[in-house]
This record gives structure tokens, sequence and C-alpha cells, in this order.
């Protein structure tokens, strides 16, 4: 499939390269006409996506509009692009997560606006490629290219901390990205090894049927690069600094697309990659995902600030995502997309809710408001909203996800599933209490009294995710039958290579024969 003769899915990835080779010719005082060709850009990539989504068939579970031309072949290297169930909403949601950071930087963003907007652009390409690369090498360029533009649009744009912040943001997801690299390079020696071919085509990688313990070595790397992404405790540190620095849309593009890296790496190459190594560790992850889960919730309980615990709910979040991933149930993996894209609608509408005040008070200080709820009933109106869609209110999108999640886990292990809907229990806590303490209530601050509702560009980016969280809770089937094929196709790809032997032994010792002792690797 092609517009203009141009494959559809390179269209979509270096459409904002093309507008950035426009924006160095704009002079920087034009600064208008930058932020309007900005968002024009923006707006065709995310055209160009509803096409896509018009010509996918999701009852295919193959790659399809697929790309594939020969790069460097001396090193087995290729471009390499598809799309499948499980990577479709997530390109869907970058490409119409982008037009609506643009427009929220009209007002927030007031110095060096062209190199901002052409950050933004890079960093969109940047995110596309990651969700279409099939070969390994060139999804290792895109991973790594989206994290420059990132950088500076926390260190340049951020707040007071922005240094700090972008350099602890680079240094974490840089160090698991380094052993993610390793780990691809082993995979295409022990290929060559195997089959005498040196490649990074992902879905010949796919047919390898590596002994556990290279499998286990192999995870332990991948998961690093992924963990450090999602971010999963205790690998999450640099998360809140990264959010409360970032600029308003730097906030919203890293919670609602860059930390569904880290999950849908999980999904797309650690998970079929090494299938054993998968089953083995569901256990240990799980409970480091329920561990985030309570953990990020009840740190956001007691934050001042608003910004920050909305940071911390992500962590929490999160956790649900790859609780319901590692299930290895269809209910569970397809919660765990949607809950993807829930989390990015939702958490990307709470930090463009933070960012439309602090522009107004220059605060995120709970304690500085009260009573918002009698000058800006607007702004109130929508926060409701978004705030019971974060907590997962039947009849909104969080509902959906939360259920599938917590229906796969309970299918699996009924403790984890317990367990986990305490999160949910306590979002509700600290979601609702925080709405109360700002919106509820006395007038607390004279100067609040003058601030002033919502105007009808903020109006314009709200509305359009305010329709998809209602959507997503009433009638989930679209989303949902879309991804069907992919996540069972996932699923089959992981059960039918995992060794059945040995399953009625007790955990640890099934473990420690399959990976310490001496004859481990053929069992």
């Amino acid at each position: 499939m092609s517009i203009l003769g141009i494959p559809i899915l390179s269209l979509m990835i270096f459409l904002p390269v093309a507008g950035i080779l426009v924006l160095f010719f704009v002079p920087k005082e034009r600064e208008g006409l930058i932020k309007n060709f900005s968002l024009l850009v923006t707006l065709l990539v995310f055209a160009v996506s509803l096409a896509v989504l018009a010509r996918f068939d999701g009852s295919l579970d193959v790659m399809q509009m697929v790309e594939k031309r020969s790069w460097l072949p001396g090193y087995g290297i290729q471009y390499f692009l598809g799309i499948d169930g499980i990577s479709l909403w997530l390109v869907l949601l970058t490409t119409f997560l982008m037009p609506i950071s643009v427009l929220a930087s009209y007002s927030g963003i007031r110095k060096n606006i062209k190199e901002y907007m052409i950050f933004m652009l890079l960093l969109e390409t940047g995110m596309v490629g990651v969700f279409l690369a099939l070969d390994l090498f060139l999804f290792y360029i895109f991973w790594e290219l989206m994290l420059i533009p990132m950088y500076f649009l926390i260190g340049v744009w951020g707040g007071e901390r922005r240094i700090y912040a972008a350099i602890k943001f680079f240094l974490y997801t840089m160090a698991g990205s380094v052993l993610m690299l390793v780990a691809i390079l082993a995979l295409a020696f022990y290929n060559k090894g195997v089959t005498g071919e040196f490649t990074f085509d992902l879905l010949e990688l796919y047919r390898l049927n590596m002994p556990a313990k290279l499998q286990l070595y192999m995870f332990g790397a991948f998961f690093l690069a992924f963990a450090f992404k999602v971010p999963m405790f205790p690998f999450h540190t640099w998360l809140p600094d990264a959010h409360v620095e970032a600029p308003t849309a730097g906030s919203v593009i890293l919670a609602g697309v860059l930390l569904k890296m880290g999950t849908y790496g999980f999904l797309r190459f650690a998970m079929p990659l090494f299938p054993q190594a998968t089953v083995d560790l569901v256990p240990v992850i799980s409970v480091l995902a329920i561990i985030g889960i309570i953990y990020g919730a009840l740190v956001a309980m007691v934050q001042k600030d608003v910004k920050k615990l909305v940071a911390y709910s992500s962590v929490s979040h999160l956790g649900f995502v790859m609780l319901g991933m590692f299930a290895l149930n269809i209910q569970g993996i397809e919660g765990g997309i949607i809950q993807m894209i829930n989390h990015g609608l939702s958490t990307g509408a709470l930090f463009l809710i933070v960012g439309i005040i602090y522009e107004r008070t220059h605060t995120r200080l709970i304690e500085n408001f009260g009573g918002l709820s009698r000058v800006v009933p607007l702004f109130a109106a929508f926060f409701m909203v978004i705030t019971l869609s974060s907590i997962g209110l039947p009849g909104l999108n969080g509902f959906v996800g939360e259920f599938l999640i917590l229906l796969g886990a309970f299918k699996v292990n009924k403790t984890f599933a317990v367990l986990a809907a305490t999160g949910v229990i306590l979002a509700a806590v600290y979601m609702l209490w925080m709405f109360q303490r700002v919106m509820f209530g006395k007038v607390t601050r004279e100067a609040n009294r003058k601030i002033a509702d919502m105007n009808l560009r903020e109006i314009a980016y709200m509305l359009p995710i305010i329709l998809f969280i209602v959507w997503i809770g009433v009638y989930p089937q679209p989303f949902l039958r879309k991804m069907d094929a992919s996540v069972k196709h996932l699923i089959h790809q992981v059960e039918s290579r995992v060794q059945v032997a040995e399953k009625d032994r007790p955990y640890h010792e099934r473990i420690m024969a399959r990976y310490f002792e001496t004859d481990g690797e053929t069992r």
C-alpha cells in the first residue's frame, strides 16, 4: 500500500523528517508559522495512520503492509517494516497524541520555538519507527533516535532541575539499551552458528530454538532495557524527575508513548524470542509488577505536587500492564494492550490538565489550590472525567483495561489478582483525594479567584481525548477485534516452544534443574 508512490509505513515515519527539512528554511521569528506548520505535519501523519487503520485486516495474524529492502547486505541488515494487531494501536496512539501535544505547546513554550518543534517532529519519527521496525538493527536505531529529542526537550524546555532530570533519563535508558545491543549481536551470531546466515530479521530469529540457559541470559539483557523504559519497580527512579521537569508536551509524550515502548518491547521481542525464559520468569515479573502497583499508588498518595502524583500513578498503572501481559493468556495480554492505550489517553490528559493550571498559576502544589470548581467549572468538568477514567470507573476506558487484566491474572494466580486489585482501591483514594483538595472547599488563595477557564484551543485538544475515553469504556470491541488474531498468534508462539517436562515439580526445583544444573541446557 502506498500514497503518491511512497510506501505508507515509510511515509508515516519520514513525513515528520520532511517537515523538519522545511522548518530549517523558516525564519525563527515566524513563530506562528512554525507552530501551525508543525501542527499540520502531525495532523498529516495522523491522517496517514488512519489510512493504515482502514486497510488493516484484523483477522490476519501476520505482519501487514510489509516493506522490505536490503540495506547493508554484508551485515545482514535490512530496512524491514510491518504492522500487526499489537503495534497498530500503539502507532495510532502516537500519531493521535502528537498533534495534541503540539497544540498544547502553543502558549507554554516561549523560547527557541523552531528548535522545539524540530525536536518534537524528530521524536515522532523515532517513536513510530520503533513500533514498525522488524529488523533488530533498525529497531535499535529508532530506539536510540528517540532518546536524543526527549533529552533536549527535558533539558532545554524543562523546569528548574531540568539538566539533572535530562541526564538521569538519558543515563538510565542508555544503560539498559547497551545491554540490549549486546544481546541483539549475540542473537545474530547465534543464528549464524545455527543456520549459517547472519541476520537481524526478527521474523527469522523467531524460529530459533535456543537452549534455556542462553534464553535466560538474553532475556535478562532485553529485560533491563525494557524494564527501565516501562519503568518497572525498582527501575523507576528516573521517571518522577523526568515527568516533573519536562514541559507539558514532553510529559504527555513520555507518559503516553515512551513508557509503552518498554511494554511493547516485551511483547514484540522478549516473549517470542525467549519463550522458555518468559514462562519461567512469570512469577518473578508478576511479583515486581504487583509491588509496582501498590508502591506507586502509596507513594502517589503522599505527594504534594500534582504532577509528581500523576508521575507515580504511572508506575502503578504500568504495573497493571506488566501483570496482564505476563499472565500469558488472551484476556491478560489484550487487557495489557488496551491499558497501554488507556494510560496514554488518561495520564496524557492529566498532564495536559496540570499544564493548563500551571500556566495560569505557576504552581503545582496541591496546598495552593482549593475551590477551583467554582472558578473554572469547565476545567473542573474535564478534570473530573479524566480522574474517573484514571481510577477505572465502569463506562470509561480505564475499567475495561483493568477488568481484562484482573481477569487474565485471576485465571493464572488468584493471589496475584487479589493483591493487584488493591491498587484499584488505592488509585481511587489518591486520585479522588487530590481532586477534592484541588477542586472543592473554599478558595484558599485570592489570586485563584481570577483564574481564567479553558479557552477554545484547550477545549479543542481535550475533547478528542474525552471521546476516546468514553468510546473505549462503552464499546471496546472495535479495538479488541483488531488485535485478537495477533495476540492469539503470540500466545501460540510462546506456548508451542515451551518445555512441559517437569511442570509438576515445585517452581524452585524446576528452575534450578533447568538453569543451574550441569545438564540444564538439555532439559
